[in-house]
């Protein structure tokens, strides 16, 4: 099994191949695009780069930590401090309200917009 981090909380816990396959939350997604690509035709300016404020890990936001930086926060995200939740079929779990879904990955629009 692997699990993410952020801010010392757990954001997900899977599979391996599970989880690398099909990411739930946003900073495992991130996490995985920014591993480098031996290929010259990949441009680096195709992964994903998080925008947003990076907390304090002495002070951390209120909420989920990750949202700061999350492209898909909102005022629940503010308020509320994730669970841990079954996602998919198999032994994943997730800690976040707005997971991402099976194949889907976070876009550059949205990324660009990480600002709660």
């Amino acid at each position: 099994r692997v699990a993410v981090m952020y801010l010392g909380r757990l954001c997900e816990v899977g599979d391996p191949d599970v989880l690398y396959h099909s990411p739930a939350h946003p900073y495992t997604a991130a996490l995985l695009s920014a591993i480098p690509v031996p290929d010259p035709e990949v441009r680096p300016d195709e992964r994903t780069t998080l925008g947003g404020e990076i907390p304090s890990p002495l002070a951390p936001p209120s909420g989920c930590r990750f949202r700061t930086r999350c492209p898909r926060a909102d005022e629940r995200c503010r308020e509320e401090v994730p669970v841990m939740a079954p996602v998919g079929d198999a032994d994943h779990f997730v800690a976040c309200h707005h997971p991402l879904g099976p194949g889907e990955v976070l876009t550059p629009v949205e990324v660009a917009g990480a600002s709660a």
